[in-house]
């Protein structure tokens, strides 16, 4: 075996294992999830802890469903994580391509200040949207959560990038064949950007998914809650069911893992669509 080939060699084991560490330091933890959803929280303190699955999945579930009303409570994160996508996803698309293809005064003013949103803390802006949303009667309402984070400044920015690799030739064309401006958008402006769409997709679904202080702040009956926030209030001052909790974090994992194997090869090329310079 010549030097090079065992160099080669050695990168590739450094390489494979240096990947194995990585898979397992992602899946242990996905592993204990599932495993702690089967059991107890008697069994999940024990010494030692258990590494196998147990018999209390079905309790844990019954659990879920009585205290916290969980079927309830993931159709409705179901459901506003889907009517967020699709709303916010229109309104960060429209927006980026106007960005991207119209020259206005003020353009890269109004951009710059936009983007302003990506370095403001959200917390900064809690206590004005509270009083929007009372102001509005929108307290305890499912509008409440999806209209305030709409036009979301990383949505924005990631579809403008991708809408400049657009050759401004084409959208030209597309005018001189008698194009109006949406149809221009719809028909020729759009399709070229299904991985920069699909990697927007997945961002916006989990981001809402995930959100927990927005739904906890304007949601007020547990029947309106989300996953996040119904998990919080199964901990109590004095006991904590962490068996219960584990399992509606296992169900509350499955379709954020869903979303993204049927979009995960659009998503990593939508993303790069960005990183074109003007």
């Amino acid at each position: 075996m010549t030097t090079s080939t065992r160099g080669r060699t050695g990168r590739s084991l450094l390489l494979t294992s240096g990947l194995a560490l990585a898979l397992a330091a992602v899946a242990v933890p996905f592993y204990w999830l599932a495993v702690g959803a089967t059991h107890s929280s008697q069994e999940l303190f024990s010494s030692p802890p258990p590494l196998l699955p147990g018999g209390h999945l079905a309790e844990n579930l019954a659990t879920l469903q009585e205290t916290a009303h969980f079927g309830r409570v993931v159709l409705n994160s179901l459901g506003i994580a889907t009517v967020y996508t699709l709303l916010a996803g229109t309104v960060c698309t429209l927006a980026g391509y106007g960005f991207a293809t119209y020259r206005f005064r003020g353009r890269d003013t109004l951009f710059g200040l936009l983007m302003l949103g990506l370095v403001v803390p959200a917390q900064i802006t809690l206590v004005p949207l509270f009083r929007m949303m009372a102001d509005l009667h929108w307290l305890g309402t499912y509008q409440a959560v999806i209209a305030p984070n709409l036009a979301l400044p990383f949505g924005i920015f990631l579809m403008r990038q991708s809408m400049a690799a657009l050759p401004k030739e084409l959208l030209d064309s597309g005018r001189m064949d008698g194009c109006g401006e949406l149809r221009l958008f719809w028909r020729v402006a759009l399709p070229p950007m299904r991985p920069a769409l699909a990697a927007l997709a997945i961002f916006l679904f989990l981001y809402q998914w995930n959100d927990f202080v927005w739904p906890l702040i304007v949601l007020r009956d547990d029947l309106t809650f989300t996953i996040p926030v119904a998990l919080a209030s199964l901990q109590g001052l004095d006991e904590t069911d962490y068996g219960a909790i584990l399992a509606g974090t296992s169900i509350a994992a499955v379709p954020m893992a869903v979303v993204f194997l049927l979009l995960q090869r659009h998503f990593v090329s939508g993303l790069l669509a960005g990183a074109v310079k003007e």
